[in-house]
């Protein structure tokens, strides 16, 4: 009856054993084939989101995100699967995500402003912003921070945070944007004459648009000068070539004297004053 027992004990320890060897077996292969798994549909999910003309940065995202919930699930189903009880799980789960999120208020406000950026879009990759008081070219956006690079091609890397509760200009939203430029001439030239010339310059570039249409006004009449302001729109990507084109044509106009810039007198007064006396003290 003893070595009875002892069999019944040893076979059922036995079969225990190999029970919970297979759960750990299963729950590994859970994890293996359905990260692949979650993988392949998380890749499918961005090129099909690419193919349907989604932004790529909202694509990736999406990518991400889909990605990172089927790991999650995928975590858990092998958890259970091995014999984990799954009420402590979940328990276990949330204080850990409470500690977490206590302990990286900065970095959650980062994600939450990551996911923002990405959802509403106030810039896309490629655009000329302003964004967290740097002024640069999008790089990428991240869910934790965003990548510039500067007009002298350096990196800046910006907190999501900064960027959401700051203005944020974009240059390049619209297609199209404003140049302006001054210029102040003498009270003795023709305004009109060189209003007419800088309108034929800025009629002259193909670059200039034609609507809005350029325009030349008198801003002010100073001491020395009448100040003259040009304004016109081009193309984002125009804007800065064709205000230097056009400063370089306007300073070809006053080589050939047709536009003069009067030379502001300076009065320089020298002020002979005799040193300051010393006062000589007795020992």
């Amino acid at each position: 009856m003893h070595d009875f027992l002892d069999n019944l004990l040893g076979t059922t320890l036995s079969d225990g054993v190999i029970r919970a060897g297979l759960n750990l077996l299963v729950a590994l292969l859970i994890l293996l084939v359905g990260t692949w798994l979650a993988a392949r549909l998380a890749n499918f999910s961005q090129r099909a989101l690419r193919r349907a003309a989604v932004d790529v940065t909202l694509s990736g995202f999406l990518r991400n995100l889909i990605y990172g919930v089927l790991v999650a699930v995928l975590i858990v189903m092998a958890l259970t699967k091995a014999g984990v009880p799954s009420a402590p799980l979940v328990a276990a789960l949330g204080a850990g995500g409470l500690a977490i999120g206590l302990a990286l208020q900065g970095s959650l406000s980062n994600l939450a402003w990551g996911v923002l950026l990405v959802v509403f879009r106030p810039f896309r990759i490629g655009d000329y912003v302003t964004a967290g008081g740097t002024e640069g070219t999008v790089q990428s956006i991240n869910l934790m921070h965003t990548l510039l690079i500067l007009p002298d091609n350096r990196e800046a890397i910006l907190p999501n945070a900064k960027i959401g509760s700051d203005v944020i200009v974009n240059f390049n939203r619209l297609g199209t944007r404003r140049f302006e430029l001054k210029l102040g001439i003498g009270h003795r030239d023709e305004a009109d004459q060189v209003m007419g010339t800088i309108m034929c310059l800025l009629e002259a570039d193909d670059r200039v648009l034609k609507d809005p249409a350029p325009g030349v006004w008198i801003e002010s009449l100073a001491g020395q000068t009448v100040n003259l302001v040009l304004r016109g729109w081009t193309r984002s990507a125009d804007g800065w070539a064709v205000q230097t084109d056009l400063l370089r044509a306007i300073k070809q106009q006053i080589d050939a004297g047709r536009i003069s810039i009067p030379v502001i007198p300076m009065d320089i007064r020298w002020t002979a004053e005799p040193p300051p006396s010393t006062v000589s003290g007795r020992g």
